[in-house]
C-alpha cells in the first residue's frame, strides 16, 4: 500500500510502485492537467509540486512527475495544478495572463507549477532565482519574454513576502489554497515508511533509469533508496566529509556547510540538468550511471572521493571512486551491494578546488567535456593535485599520471604546458554526437588551463598560457 495526498485527498493505492506518477495522476485521477510531453524529464510539461515534512514543516519542490515512481511519494504531499486556487487566479496564473505569456497552453501548467514552486520557497526571490525555477520548462510557442516578465513580475510581487510567515501569507494573498495548513499534520498521520522490499532493482530518484527502462521497471521490484533517512544525509567534520547516496544535488547546494568550503558549488551545479532535475537526482544515481561524462562523478573524482558500500548481510567495504569503474558502464559493485555514502576531504588551507563544464549548450545540456582539479599549493610550490574528466575516456577518468606530475613542481606555464602534453597522453576520447575526439582534446587541454586561470588570476596569465601552448 503506497500512501499519499493528492492536492487535497488522502490516497492508499496498491497500484504498482514503479508505476510513474504522471500516469497515476492521469489516468487513475483522471487530473488532465499534467501533461504528457517528453517523458525525459525534459520538458517540465508534467511539472509537479513535492511536499516532504521535514522537522513538522513541508518543504516543497518541483520534480516531473514522468521520471517519479510511485513509491518514491509516500509520505509526500503531490500538487498539480488542480490543486491550485479554485474560485480565483493565483498571482502566478494572473502574471501569465497579465504578460499573454501563454499560446497554445500546453507547456502552461508546468510553468505554474515551477513559480508556484518558487513562490513556496523560503528564500528571498529575485531575477536569477525566479528565472532558474523555470529552467526545466520548454515552450515551443511565446519565444519565453512574455514568460520571464510574468516571472519577474512574480517576483517583485514576492519581494513583499513575509519570510517568517511565509505560509499564511501565501494562503492569505491567493497562491495556495487554505487546505496547505493542514498538510504538515496529515502527512504525520501517514505512516512514513515506504514498501520495505530487501530485494529487487535500487532505485534513487529515478531520473535516468526510468528515461531507459520505464516500461521494465513498472512490474518490477524496486527499492526505494530514498526512504531510508540513512542515506539523505550530509555529515562535515573538521576533516572529512561524508555525503549519503540518497542525497540530491538541490540538498547540496543548499547545505551551508558544504558551501563554506565550496563557495562557487551553486555556481558550478548549476551546470548540472535543470532545476527539477537537481531536486531529483541522487549521488549515487550519478556514480551508479557510469556515465563518461557524469557531472558529479567529475566533481567527486578530482577530491579523491572514497565510495563506502554494503551488501544485504551488512558487510561493509570502502574503495576509491577512481577505482570504482573498470570498463564502459561497468562497476565494482557487487551483487546485493548498494552505495551507503561517498567521503572525502574537507579542504585545508592552501588547497584550491575548481569544476568546468562544456557542452553545445550553457546550461541544461549533459557535457561534452567536463573536469575539476583540486589543487594544494603553497607560496609557488604544488605539493599535490587531483585532476578528474569527462568525455575523454569510457568513464570518468582520474588523471593519475598528470597529477603525479604536478605534484612537487613549481606553479608556472612551463609546468602547465608540460603536464598538459602529459594529460593528452592519458586520455582516449573517440568522436561522437558531442563532438569529435579531436574536438574533446582540445577542449580538456583548455579545461584544464582554464582552472588555473580562474584559481590564479593576475598569476597564471590566460593570454601568455594559450600562446605558448599552441606554440609548443
Amino acid at each position: 500500500m503506497i500512501s499519499f495526498i493528492l492536492n487535497d485527498r488522502l490516497i492508499c493505492t496498491e497500484k504498482q510502485p514503479g508505476m510513474v506518477l504522471l500516469d497515476f495522476i492521469r489516468y487513475e485521477m483522471n487530473l488532465m492537467g499534467t501533461k504528457i510531453g517528453c517523458r525525459e524529464g525534459d520538458c517540465g510539461a508534467c511539472t509537479v509540486l513535492e511536499g516532504s515534512l521535514e522537522h513538522g514543516k513541508v518543504n516543497y519542490k518541483s520534480i516531473v512527475s514522468c521520471l517519479t515512481p510511485l513509491g518514491n511519494v509516500q509520505g509526500k504531499h503531490v500538487v498539480t495544478i488542480e490543486g491550485l486556487q479554485k474560485d480565483q487566479m493565483s498571482p502566478v496564473q494572473q502574471a501569465i495572463i497579465d504578460h499573454a505569456a501563454t499560446q497554445c497552453g500546453f507547456c502552461t501548467p508546468g510553468f505554474v507549477m515551477s513559480l508556484t514552486a518558487h513562490s513556496l520557497d523560503g528564500a528571498p526571490s529575485d531575477e536569477q532565482n525566479v528565472l532558474a525555477s523555470i529552467s526545466g520548462n520548454i515552450c515551443r510557442c511565446t519565444g519565453y519574454k512574455s514568460i520571464e516578465r510574468a516571472a519577474l513580475d512574480l517576483s517583485k510581487a514576492l519581494a513583499h513576502k513575509d519570510a517568517e510567515k511565509n505560509l499564511d501569507w501565501l494562503i492569505e494573498h491567493a497562491y495556495i489554497p487554505d487546505y496547505f495548513r493542514e498538510i504538515a499534520g496529515r502527512l504525520a498521520e501517514i505512516q512514513m515508511e515506504t514498501i520495505k522490499v530487501s530485494e529487487g532493482i535500487p532505485v534513487g530518484a529515478g531520473t535516468d533509469l526510468f528515461v531507459q527502462k520505464a516500461d521494465q521497471l513498472f512490474p518490477a521490484q524496486l527499492q526505494f533508496l530514498r526512504s531510508h533517512p540513512e542515506f539523505l544525509k550530509i555529515e562535515m567534520g573538521a576533516e572529512k566529509c561524508f555525503i549519503g547516496a540518497s542525497v540530491t544535488v538541490t540538498d547540496m547546494i543548499s547545505n551551508k556547510e558544504l558551501l563554506s568550503i565550496f563557495p562557487k558549488l551553486k555556481e558550478h551545479f548549476k551546470l548540472i540538468s535543470s532545476e527539477p532535475i537537481r531536486n531529483m537526482g541522487t549521488v549515487a544515481g550519478n556514480i551508479m550511471n557510469a556515465s563518461p561524462i557524469a557531472d558529479i562523478v567529475v566533481f567527486l573524482l578530482a577530491l579523491d572521493a572514497i565510495v563506502h558500500v554494503k551488501n544485504k548481510a551488512g558487510a561493509r567495504r570502502s574503495l576509491p571512486l577512481r577505482k570504482f569503474y573498470h570498463g564502459y558502464k561497468q562497476t565494482d559493485l557487487q551483487d546485493g551491494e548498494l552505495i551507503e555514502k561517498v567521503e572525502f576531504d574537507v579542504p585545508a588551507e592552501g588547497v584550491f578546488f575548481n569544476f568546468e563544464k562544456v557542452s553545445k549548450r550553457r546550461f541544461l545540456d549533459i557535457a561534452s567535456v567536463n573536469s575539476a582539479l583540486r589543487i594544494h599549493v603553497e607560496g609557488n610550490k604544488i605539493l599535490h593535485a587531483d585532476l578528474s574528466a569527462g568525455g575523454v575516456f569510457p568513464f570518468p577518468f582520474y588523471a593519475e599520471r598528470t597529477a603525479q606530475f604536478l605534484a612537487g613542481k613549481m606553479l608556472d606555464e612551463k609546468t602547465l604546458i608540460d603536464a598538459s602534453e602529459i594529460l593528452q597522453k592519458e586520455i582516449a576520447p573517440i568522436s561522437d554526437i558531442r563532438g569529435t575526439k579531436e574536438y574533446k582534446r582540445l577542449l580538456l587541454r583548455q579545461l584544464f588551463f582554464a582552472h588555473f586561470i580562474e584559481l590564479f588570476p593576475g598569476f597564471i596569465a590566460a593570454d601568455n598560457l594559450l600562446k605558448k601552448a599552441v606554440l609548443s
